[in-house]
């Protein structure tokens, strides 16, 4: 566990087998240096963002954030994910989300090719981003929590089998 003040030098020193982005409060354009390190850390190993970790992983790849004129608070906040039809129960807690990339789900970085991965149905909002062919995701939901009870748990079990299969990496 770091603080939100580290360096992506610091982080990767320790050797982990993965990095998640947390949650935390705030507007994430008022974060750049965090938006820096997330965009040092793309593609070094596994990589999930949560709720402000989502929001700082967008801007790193490119995308913009806005203020929600009303924030997502609460549970039950349904949630499609695209690639399989499914709405999920989700728990939320932000007053920023991440702009869709214009039209369609896909989208261009500088690391390769993204996609949009989950959508809001209360107001079409960005829920989920990922890059293709690449351990990196994010969601703006809380997988941690339970209001589905279990519908996200595939968000960290994904992310657990993506750090199984992270080729390994030799330790200085």
């Amino acid at each position: 566990v770091f603080p939100w003040d580290s360096t992506a030098a610091q982080v990767l020193a320790a050797s982990p087998d993965g990095i998640v982005l947390g949650n935390g409060p705030g507007d994430p354009a008022a974060l750049p240096a965090c938006i820096s390190v997330a965009r040092d850390l793309v593609g070094t190993m596994p990589l999930l963002g949560i709720c402000l970790g989502h929001q700082l992983l967008g801007q790193a790849l490119g995308l913009e954030t806005f203020k929600l004129r009303f924030g997502h608070r609460g549970a039950n906040h349904p949630v499609l994910e695209l690639d399989t039809g499914r709405v999920l129960v989700t728990a939320q807690n932000h007053g920023f989300a991440v702009r869709p990339p214009g039209e369609g789900r896909d989208f261009d970085t500088s690391f390769g090719p993204g996609r949009v991965t989950h959508v809001s149905l209360y107001d079409g909002t960005v829920e989920g981003i990922e890059l293709t062919g690449m351990p990196v995701s994010s969601v703006q939901y809380h997988p941690e929590a339970s209001p589905g009870p279990h519908d996200a748990r595939p968000v960290l079990t994904g992310f657990v089998a993506s750090l199984a299969s992270a080729a390994p990496r030799a330790v200085a």
